[in-house]
């Protein structure tokens, strides 16, 4: 192997991951199950296939031209002469010296060898770096070539065409646990000013630095061991280094070691070896450091089409630098083969290692965009809206009691007169008096948070916010089918990327990457937005405010933007040196021809608009929202509204004729017949009526009156006023509602993201509101806020990936649900809580993901003819097929388990498969029953033979759940979960034939367009002349809607 050769096989083992062995998480632990096929590939088989190439001119020509040579020897010789006594002008002299010419300038193996590795070399490693290949399109040394088409304005980034998938999840706090119990934290120490000035250029990367120790932070140490809670922090810093040519790596490692040698208790626990491989020995401690600085470091993007990406620079590259024309000497045949030789070896190895990194980057691209599973739901949900049968398990429950105490301080209600005192438990007619608690579902057994939702009727509908701990570009994927054309307005405040609030970004690449993040989530929302008036509002300076704008010109290229100054910092400011930034901006996003964006309201006016909701969206229509769906009664006589009906069942008929009392029931029903909606729930038009703001016209038309509301201007484009300080609305309030700081770095002031929510939904009070940058929650605080002002029914949807979602955002929002006001982390009112459902969930990560890949080992196809091609081209898709869905554990859906990371630490996980398909196709549930076990019996008139009887038993092997709603094109869906008998699949589905024949309800009252099942069933037998329900597999429309971009 020369050096050629060595130097090209070890830029493929760097591009390849194979020298990072020692990392067991992610692509790299995939790859390393195939290590050795891999090296073997590179290393053996690769050589080989070059050599093959060449071989025909570098050998065969060579021959015949030497066979050539000695037979005019042999000739001249046969006439008594020799080559050198023939006169130079005769023909054997000539052809000889001609020969001999071709022979010196003919190519040897090696050379050629040499110079194709040396060609593939510079190709693969020009776009290489890191971990990601970087989309530079080359055009010559240090000049490039971006796609243009001829547009007026180009925008173009390095890493255009690549999905930023890199989390700030480890960066701040990386953490683990020993089996001994030893907490041990790498925490990372901000930059200081001296520090932040050390810019970054193109020869001066930042890497991971054990943290200085100085006298301007001396509470800050290096090291910090606390025996009594068996705790260990390390500190560090991310920066430009000094010394540019140290190995910080090992420099770490051996200073921690140091460090802990000096300490006895953690030598056993942190020093023992995890390695299995003796010749590289790892200890714990040093295998989470590896681990820690790679997963900050590496990988930050997943190509979308990396294969045809460097195919087209390979061919460009060809042409340009290794095919020279000027080369092609057509007089000397041997030369100028050899050197096409050369050529396709370049262009057909190249291709080929190009197919097997294409293979990689899909592979991970494919889970990228796979739909992720739900791994965990739960429900926060005021007294008012639970049955008080469930009272005395939630006065057991110590948990709830003591979280109420913690965060609403209850424990401080006194008893008067009218008011019952606090006891610990509280007693019943303490919980009927302080209907704004809340329960989470996540202090109690899951069978308690099943039972309680199964009681809440058009649970979809009544739920006032989602909470999602997941990336936001995982979260936005998931919730598509469902909020298609629903969200009226997405406000997001995402990092500035400024020092103080920068995200993880590659090394050089800094604003490209958080364009790259920006662009795709920026596009991933669009799709959300309801098609007419749903808008952008976003939260940014002037870091990258120009980046911004034109990123948002591009991805939404039929809106317009409309910017907005916002003075938060009045007064201080921020800034070094020169000036003193008091302000930020907002951009909104408007669709064109739209104009919805206004002011505050003027004192003066009325203004007086249809009842009905006349859009186009799921919204504006009965089965999207089935709780605005109502027969409003109204005399005949006087043409005055007299009550109102209860809400019928979304799939029931609703009686039109007049009551009893002689009222009309009018409908908000279409002029087209469609059954469309009010624009209030039920309970909230019951409210409007009486404060007398709705109304009905002589000819029986409902109308709403707005007072004052409705009258505003267009939206200014400076705000200035003391409301929107982020200091005193922002910092000042978390701090009263948490009773300390620093929980949340930079938070909002509430009042500026009220104004840009109600900018575009003063007039639309049922609006769903989507933040999917929600750091501490102030969005979904502006929100309840908002509805508690306006007596609105606003939603919101929170996407929070940070470890703070438990402890900052979620709490927030409960905070805020239960209380407006609040001092020192307690809230100075206990009576002004808001009535809410809010459902909040976790997703699986994408290095959940790739952790719950397994390999199956195809060995037939290694060392066969076909193993070059598998290996390159097949065996991630083929051998990964059954880890990517399990969908044979869909026999078991109450037992679907996966390995989910949780504080770095991976473990297997019941996760919430159920919850998941709802999101997959879309569904708004209507009703819910929790798990319902039985056991079999013989049936008394067996339909047929086999046929079976339910009776309920806790300890049956039979176990069923259904789900009832609406799927976003109107149909409505029945879904029924079981747990199968693989062994006795007949008995299974004589059981399921029991169940759907008890439970079912006249079709005439509930009818179905589709009914999803799991396993296979005869389930169709079963439908009546009448019905017009088809059965649709679960495990097939799984897998096809979570695979679907």
């Amino acid at each position: 192997m020369n050096e050629y050769q060595k130097r090209f096989v070890a830029l493929l083992k760097t591009i390849f991951e194979l020298d990072k062995s020692d990392l067991d998480f992610g692509i790299y632990r995939i790859i390393n199950i195939r290590q050795r096929e891999i090296v073997d590939y590179f290393e053996n088989r690769l050589p080989k296939k070059i050599q093959e190439i060449l071989a025909p001119f570098a050998n065969e020509k060579t021959d015949e031209i030497k066979q050539k040579l000695a037979k005019i020897g042999s000739d001249v010789e046969s006439m008594g002469m020799t080559i050198d006594a023939l006169q130079d002008n005769t023909p054997k002299k000539q052809e000889y010296i001609a020969l001999q010419k071709q022979l010196s300038q003919g190519s040897d193996m090696s050379a050629l060898e040499s110079d194709v590795y040396s060609a593939l070399y510079s190709f693969f490693n020009r776009y290489y770096d890191e971990g990601d290949f970087i989309s530079k399109r080359r055009y010559k040394e240090g000049v490039y070539a971006i796609p243009y088409e001829g547009e007026e304005v180009k925008l173009y980034w390095a890493n255009q065409d690549q999905y930023y998938i890199k989390t700030a999840e480890n960066f701040k706090d990386y953490s683990f646990v020993t089996k001994e119990g030893i907490n041990v934290h790498f925490r990372l120490v901000d930059a200081t000013i001296e520090q932040n000035n050390n810019k970054e250029t193109d020869d001066s990367k930042r890497v991971f630095m054990l943290y200085t120790e100085n006298d301007e932070r001396p509470e800050l140490k290096t090291f910090e061991w606390n025996a009594e809670s068996k705790e260990l922090i390390i500190r560090f810093i991310f920066d430009i280094p000094a010394d540019k040519k140290k190995n910080y790596v090992d420099d770490n490692y051996t200073k921690i070691r140091e460090y802990i040698i000096g300490v006895p208790e953690l030598m056993m626990p942190l020093m023992y070896q995890t390695s299995t491989d003796p010749k590289k020995p790892v200890t714990l401690i040093q295998k989470h450091l590896n681990g820690y600085v790679a997963k900050n470091t590496f990988d930050y993007f997943i190509h979308k089409d990396l294969g045809g990406f460097l195919t087209r620079e390979l061919d460009f590259f060809i042409k340009n630098e290794v095919m020279h024309l000027d080369d092609l000497d057509t007089d000397n045949e041997v030369r100028a083969e050899s050197y096409l030789a050369k050529v396709r070896a370049v262009k057909r190895i190249g291709k080929e290692i190009i197919t097997f990194l294409a293979q990689i980057e899909n592979f991970q691209r494919k889970l990228w965009l796979k739909k992720k599973f739900v791994v965990e739901t739960n429900w926060c949900i005021t007294l008012d809206h639970i049955d008080k049968s469930f009272y005395p398990e939630i006065i057991a429950n110590k948990t709830q009691i003591q979280e109420w105490i913690d965060m609403y301080a209850i424990d401080e209600i006194k008893g008067d007169l009218n008011t019952t005192a606090f006891t610990n438990p509280p007693s019943i007619e303490f919980l009927k008096e302080n209907q704004n608690l809340i329960v989470d579902t996540k202090n109690f057994p899951t069978t308690f948070r099943d039972r309680l939702i199964a009681s809440i009727d058009n649970i979809d509908e009544n739920t006032n916010g989602l909470m999602i701990n997941s990336d936001n570009y995982q979260a936005l994927r998931l919730i598509k089918n469902q909020y298609s054309n629903r969200i009226q307005t997405i406000y997001i405040d995402p990092p500035y990327n400024t020092d103080a609030t920068p995200i993880l970004y590659k090394n050089g690449y800094r604003d490209s990457s958080w364009l790259s993040l920006m662009q795709n989530r920026l596009f991933e929302g669009k799709s959300l937005l309801v098609d007419t008036i749903g808008y952008y509002s976003i939260a940014i300076d002037d870091t990258e405010l120009h980046n911004l704008y034109k990123v948002l010109e591009f991805t939404l290229p039929n809106y317009n933007i409309f910017q907005v100054i916002v003075n938060h910092y009045p007064g201080s400011g921020t800034g070094r040196s020169n000036v003193s930034k008091t302000h930020e901006y907002n951009l909104f996003a408007v669709k064109k021809n739209s104009d919805i964006l206004r002011g505050k309201a003027k004192n003066a006016g009325e203004r007086v608009r249809g009842f009905c909701r006349s859009g186009t969206g799921d919204n504006n229509f009965r089965y999207g929202r089935p709780n605005s769906f109502y027969a409003v009664l109204v005399d005949p006589t006087t043409h005055t509204i007299k009550g109102f009906e209860k809400p019928p069942l979304i799939n029931e008929d609703f009686l039109t004729s007049n009551t009893n009392e002689g009222y009309l029931r009018v409908y908000p029903l279409g002029a087209d017949g469609a059954e469309r909606c009010w624009s209030l729930g039920y309970e909230s038009a019951n409210e409007y009526w009486k404060n007398d703001m709705l109304f009905c016209s002589d000819n029986n038309v409902i109308k709403r009156r707005y007072f004052d509301d409705e009258n505003r201007d267009l939206l200014p484009s400076m705000w200035v006023d003391s409301k929107f300080s982020a200091v005193v609305n922002g910092t000042n309030l978390l701090t009263k509602m948490f009773g300390d700081s620093g929980r949340f770095p930079f938070p909002k002031s509430l009042y500026t993201v009220e104004e840009a929510i109600e900018a575009g939904t003063f007039d639309d009070k049922q609006a769903i509101v989507l933040d999917y940058f929600a750091g501490s929650g102030t969005t979904g605080h502006a929100v309840i806020d908002l509805n508690r002002k306006t007596n609105g029914n606003r939603k919101y949807i929170l996407v929070e990936m940070g470890e703070y979602f438990e402890l900052v955002t979620k709490t927030r929002v409960k905070k805020a649900i239960y209380s407006s006001e609040w001092d020192s982390g307690k809230p100075t009112e206990h009576n002004n809580g808001i009535s809410q459902i809010m459902k909040y969930m976790r997703l699986e990560s994408y290095e959940d993901a790739l952790s719950n890949i397994t390999l199956e080992e195809k060995g037939s196809f290694f060392g066969s003819n076909l193993g070059d091609e598998y290996l390159i081209g097949y065996m991630l898709d083929m051998e990964a097929k059954g880890s990517l869905l399990n969908l044979d554990a869909f026999i078991s859906p109450f037992e679907y388990n996966m390995k989910i990371t949780e504080k770095n630490e991976c473990k297997e996980k019941r996760v919430d498969v159920i919850e998941t398909f709802n999101y997959l196709i879309g569904l708004s549930v209507h009703s819910q029953s929790s798990i319902s076990y039985f056991s079999t019996k013989e049936a008394v008139n067996p339909p047929y033979e086999g046929a079976v009887d339910l009776q309920k038993d806790l300890n049956g092997v039979y176990g069923f759940r259904q789900i009832e709603g609406t799927l976003p094109d109107g149909r409505k869906a029945l879904i029924i979960w079981r747990n199968i008998n693989q062994d006795n699949i007949l008995a299974s589905n004589a059981a399921l034939d029991a169940y759907f024949s008890k439970y079912r309800i006249n079709p005439a009252d509930r009818e179905f367009d589709v009914i999803y099942i799991n396993g296979d069933n005869n389930l169709e037998n079963l439908r009546l002349d009448d019905e017009q329900w088809k059965v649709v597999l679960i495990e097939t429309e799984f897998n096809k809607r979570m695979w679907e971009e």
